[in-house]
């Protein structure tokens, strides 16, 4: 018969990968929601590399460093999703308003656009701490 101590053991690890199992399990659904098609028939991921692709050749090269001052505070497990999808939707800003290339206004509207409610606060934190004026952009964060 094996010791008590040993079962709680055994116990204790069998919670630990049902948590971790968990965890995965959520972030791999999320990824399978965005690769499911809209009503457009396109996924969002579709529409963000369609974005991307879209405005390769509009980003100047002080453009790429502000989107990488940008996304600094995101963890750097998720920094190139998040640099993805906020490239993507500074694209779209950017190529919807007509615009030739990519301009240090269209990174911080579009980073605000990407930006879920839910992070508003941290992100107004983060813009005020580096000094980046996102006062023409204030009514984007009252939706």
């Amino acid at each position: 018969m094996a010791p008590d101590w040993f079962m709680y053991f055994i116990l204790f690890w069998a919670v630990v990968m049902i948590v971790f199992m968990s965890i995965g399990g959520y972030f791999m659904f999320r990824k399978f929601l965005k690769v499911l098609p809209q009503r457009d028939g396109k996924s969002k991921l579709d529409w963000q590399n369609y974005w991307v692709e879209r405005s390769r050749g509009m980003w100047p090269e002080d453009s790429k460093q502000f989107l990488e001052k940008l996304v600094a505070p995101v963890p750097g497990a998720f920094r190139d999703i998040a640099r993805h999808s906020i490239a993507a939707k500074i694209a779209q800003v950017a190529v919807e308003g007509g615009a030739d290339e990519v301009s240090r206004n269209h990174c911080i509207e579009g980073y605000i656009r990407a930006t879920p409610k839910r992070d508003y606060r941290s992100l107004i934190t983060f813009l005020e701490r580096e000094q980046i004026d996102y006062k023409p952009y204030s009514h984007l964060l009252n939706k």
